[in-house]
């Protein structure tokens, strides 16, 4: 199994879902987050001042699917995110040892 992390643009989370969706992925796990990479801060004003943001808004998923759909999982979230604009985003892909359903027991697969 792999964990499938993406650092997303917060306007692109219905498109990636859809995205997902489509290729029979279950559920997945959204949380805000702030961060910068190359895209950097930008300088806002406020009541005529001036100030820099320097963490960007962003969302991150997690989803944990089967090795024979993480190929297809990445490639949708790739596809579904891209503006083509600095501050797309990153896909992270890691092994997943194990997987527990805490309801059930279940384990493995079956869990996911």
């Amino acid at each position: 199994m792999k964990k499938i992390e993406a650092i997303i643009k917060p306007f692109k989370l219905d498109d990636v879902r859809e995205a997902l969706q489509e290729i029979g992925l279950a559920g997945m796990t959204v949380t805000e987050v702030k961060g910068f990479g190359r895209q950097k801060g930008h300088t806002e004003l406020y009541r005529g001042a001036e100030y820099v943001v320097d963490f960007l808004p962003k969302l991150k998923l997690e989803v944990v699917v089967g090795d024979e759909m993480a190929d297809r999982a990445i490639e949708a979230i790739e596809h579904s995110a891209r503006t083509g604009k600095i501050g797309d985003g990153k896909i992270f892909v890691s092994a997943v040892e194990k997987v527990i359903r805490i309801r059930t027991g279940e384990e493995g697969a079956e869990a996911v």
